[in-house]
This record gives C-alpha cells, structure tokens and sequence, in this order.
C-alpha cells in the first residue's frame, strides 16, 4: 500500500471562525482513552452539543466529506496529538486553511494528513462556496499546490518544502519506513559488533 499523499479529491466541510483550539477539537475528557479508536464520534463534541445539530460536522449535507476548510490559528491551545487523530478518523484527509497551529500541522504531517494554506479571501470563497454546493467535489493538488472546487474555483495554495516532499513521496510515515526496512536493520545488526553477545 502507498503512502504517497499526493492529490485529495472529494466533498468539503465549512468550519467558520479564528483560533478553534484542540480543546474545541476534542475536550479534555476523550484523552483518557487508550487508543484513538472512537475519537472520530466525539469531534468538536461541545460545540455540536451546543449548536443543537446545527454545526457542520452534523449537517447532513456534509457527511462524507474529506477536506476540512478552516479560518486562522486552527489548532491551537494544548499540543494532544488527539485533536488529528479525531478529525481524521471522522474522515477528513486534508485540512486547508489561513494558517495553522505549528504543534498542531505537525502532528497531522505525522499522520499523512495535510494542513495547507491560502489568503483568507480565497478561504472565505471556498468556504461559501462548499455552503452553496455542498456536494461539489474538491480536488487538492499537493503536487501543484493548487485547490480546485468544481470547474470555476482554482486557487494556489502554500506548503513548506519539507512537508510537501514528504507527503508526495510517501515518506511520512516514519514507522511505516521502518518496518519497510526490516531485513536492511537486520543485515546491518549482523555487522555491530556490540550486538555479538556472548
């Protein structure tokens, strides 16, 4: 299976507003858990229960989607790795947005996922326009760096050097590269000689 993260292509979900925090996320309560399995129900768990279902992760509308549109300064607030893993395990495969939280992009770099950025007027559209026609299909070029929603809407989007090479090639997964390399470890294992117990 490869691990190249190269293009996105699917419906989007809106979320309006600057400096939503990983507490926002997924509340403090979730991270008890063991593992991350489950976390995907509990995604902004508060503020769904405020909005009374009117919030975008429970807009009929928008089930399904895999591209996540987000203001400034999403992901802020504490670093749990937690508030990725629920955002992608309701299913978002990448995130664009004004600008990210630096702990936060890194740890959706760590699970293939990628944060992009675009000017917050190119945001705004994007966003309305997922409003408008919420079943238009996005497509992310992370190869081009261009996001694409139906035929009308093209714009460029940013992503360092270092991110980008690493999703385009498949090398995020840093497990992953080391499983991958099993026999190569233990060929090398062979040859330390402080590995020659006696």
């Amino acid at each position: 299976m490869s691990s190249k993260v190269q293009q996105i292509t699917g419906p989007g979900i809106p979320l309006v507003g600057n400096d939503i925090d990983t507490d926002r996320i997924i509340p403090a309560r979730f991270l008890r858990c063991v593992t991350f399995d489950g976390l995907g129900e509990q995604v902004f768990k508060d503020d769904r229960a405020q909005e009374n279902g009117e919030h975008s992760f429970d807009k009929p509308q928008y089930q399904g989607a895999k591209l996540l549109v987000v203001n400034a300064n999403f992901g802020c607030g504490s670093s749990r790795e937690h508030a990725p893993q629920a955002i992608a395990r309701w299913g978002i495969q990448g995130i664009i947005g004004e600008s990210f939280a630096e702990i936060f992009f890194g740890n959706c770099l760590a699970m293939g996922v990628p944060c992009v950025t675009a000017d917050a007027e190119s945001i705004q559209k994007l966003q309305t326009a997922i409003a408008a026609h919420p079943q238009t299909e996005i497509t992310l070029d992370l190869v081009a760096l261009k996001v694409h929603f139906g035929q009308e809407f093209t714009r460029s989007v940013h992503l360092p050097p270092g991110p980008q090479k690493v999703l385009n090639a498949g090398t995020w997964d840093t497990c992953g590269q080391l499983v991958s390399q099993t026999d190569a470890i233990r060929e090398t294992a062979t040859r330390l000689p402080y590995l020659a117990w006696s």
